[in-house]
C-alpha cells in the first residue's frame, strides 16, 4: 500500500511539474510573438512612409514644377567632347628634338534647333572671320562665281548631280546657284556672301551632322580666328572650337627610316593592337604610328585623351564648358642616335650617290674595248 501511495505521489508531482513547464513555455512564447509583430508593423510603416515620400516627390516634379523643368530641358543640351592628349616627343641622345607636337585649333559645327535665318547668319559670320584671317574651311560646292561655272570634269557627272538635287537639266551654273540660294532661304544679295554660306550648307546636306555628331569645318585655324570666334560665340549657332595636336617633324626627312610616320588607324592596325594585348580604345578618326619609332612605341607616345562637357541652348549657343577628365600627355622617347652625325652621314651618302650617277668616280667605257685589252695583256 505504501509503495502504491509513493508511486501515486510521484506521478502527481510529475504531472504538476509538466504543467508548470508547459506554462513557462507558453509564457516564453508570448514575448517572441510580440517582438515579431512590432518589427512587422515597423517595416509596414516604413514601407508606406517611403511610398508616400516618393509619390509626393513625383507629384512635385511632374505636376507642381513640371512646366519649369520642361522649359529647362528644352533650353539646355549637353554633350561630351574629347580633349586630345599631346603626343610625346622624340629626341636624340643629346636632347635635340626630332619630332614634337604643337597645339592647334580646329572648328566644328553641331546641329541645333535654330531656323534657316539664324543658321545662315551664323555661317556668314563664321566664314567671314576665317576668310579675314586667311584660314581655309571646307568647300565642296561645285559652282564658282565671277564667272559662274560648274567644277565637274565631265558632262555625265554634271547630269547626275543635277538629277540628284532636282536641278533642271538645261539650267546654267548661275541659275543653279540661285536655286540653291532659295532652297536654303538665304536672303542676302551679296554673291560672295551667298557663296560662303552655300559652301557650308551644301556640306551639311551631303555629310550631315547631329546634336552629338559634329561636322568638321576647318582642321586648323589661327589664334586670331579662335579669339574672334570666342568673342562672337553668342551669335554663332552650334559652332565649337576644339583643341588638337599636330605632329611636327622639325628635322625634315632626317632619320625618317628610324622615326617612321603616322596615319589614320585602319582595321589591320586595330587587329594588330588586339593581338599584342593593347586594349586602348581608338576612334575611327584617330592617327597612330604606322612605322618606325612612331609605331613601335605607340602606347608610350599616344597618352590618354580627356573629356569635356559642353552645355548649349536649343539655338546651339554654348553656355558652359566643364572638363570632366583631364588629358594625360604621352611620354617622350630618347634615341641613341646623334642628330648632327646622322645628318652628316646622310648628306655624305647622298653626295656619293649623286656623284656615282654623274660619273664622278669613273669614265664611260666600251665593254668590248676593255675585254680586248685584257686579252692582250
Amino acid at each position: 500500500m505504501e509503495v502504491n501511495k509513493i508511486k501515486k505521489k510521484n506521478l502527481n508531482l510529475n504531472v504538476e511539474k509538466h504543467k508548470k513547464n508547459k506554462i513557462k513555455t507558453v509564457k516564453n512564447k508570448k514575448p517572441k510573438n510580440l517582438d515579431f509583430k512590432i518589427r512587422f508593423n515597423f517595416l509596414t510603416f516604413l514601407t508606406y512612409a517611403c511610398g508616400i515620400i516618393i509619390l509626393t516627390r513625383l507629384f512635385s516634379l511632374q505636376i507642381v514644377s513640371g512646366a519649369e523643368y520642361r522649359e529647362t530641358s528644352n533650353t539646355k543640351l549637353s554633350r561630351e567632347t574629347t580633349i586630345s592628349a599631346t603626343r610625346g616627343s622624340i629626341v636624340d641622345r643629346n636632347g635635340t628634338s626630332l619630332v614634337s607636337s604643337e597645339m592647334i585649333f580646329s572648328l566644328e559645327m553641331y546641329k541645333s534647333k535654330a531656323d534657316d535665318k539664324a543658321l545662315n547668319s551664323s555661317i556668314s559670320l563664321m566664314t567671314r572671320i576665317l576668310r579675314d584671317n586667311g584660314d581655309s574651311y571646307v568647300d565642296n560646292f561645285p559652282i564658282t562665281i565671277n564667272p559662274f561655272t560648274f567644277t565637274f570634269e565631265t558632262e555625265e557627272a554634271l547630269a547626275k548631280w543635277k538629277e540628284k538635287y532636282e536641278i533642271p537639266e538645261a539650267a546654267s551654273a548661275e541659275e543653279a546657284f540661285y536655286l540653291f540660294r532659295d532652297k536654303y532661304s538665304i536672303d542676302s544679295e551679296d554673291v560672295e556672301e551667298i557663296r560662303r554660306i552655300l559652301a557650308i550648307r551644301y556640306e551639311i546636306t551631303t555629310k550631315g551632322y547631329s546634336a552629338t555628331r559634329s561636322l568638321e569645318i576647318s582642321k586648323s585655324i589661327c589664334r586670331n580666328s579662335f579669339v574672334q570666334l570666342q568673342e562672337n560665340s553668342n551669335d554663332l549657332t552650334g559652332v565649337n572650337v576644339k583643341t588638337d595636336s599636330n605632329r611636327i617633324y622639325g628635322m625634315g626627312n632626317l632619320a625618317s627610316h628610324v622615326i617612321g610616320y603616322m596615319g589614320r588607324i585602319s582595321d589591320s592596325d586595330e587587329k594588330r593592337l588586339v593581338e599584342t594585348g593593347d586594349t586602348y580604345e581608338y576612334e575611327s578618326t584617330d592617327k597612330i604610328g604606322k612605322a618606325g619609332i612612331e609605331r613601335t612605341f605607340e602606347k608610350y607616345l599616344r597618352g590618354t585623351d580627356g573629356e569635356k562637357q559642353v552645355d548649349m541652348d536649343v539655338n546651339g549657343i554654348i553656355t558652359g564648358e566643364y572638363t570632366t577628365q583631364e588629358a594625360i600627355g604621352g611620354s617622350d622617347i630618347v634615341l641613341t642616335i646623334d642628330a648632327n652625325l646622322q645628318r652628316i652621314a646622310e648628306e655624305s651618302l647622298a653626295n656619293c650617290i649623286n656623284g656615282i650617277r654623274a660619273g664622278s668616280y669613273g669614265i664611260s667605257y666600251n665593254a668590248k674595248r676593255w675585254s680586248l685589252c685584257c686579252n692582250g695583256c
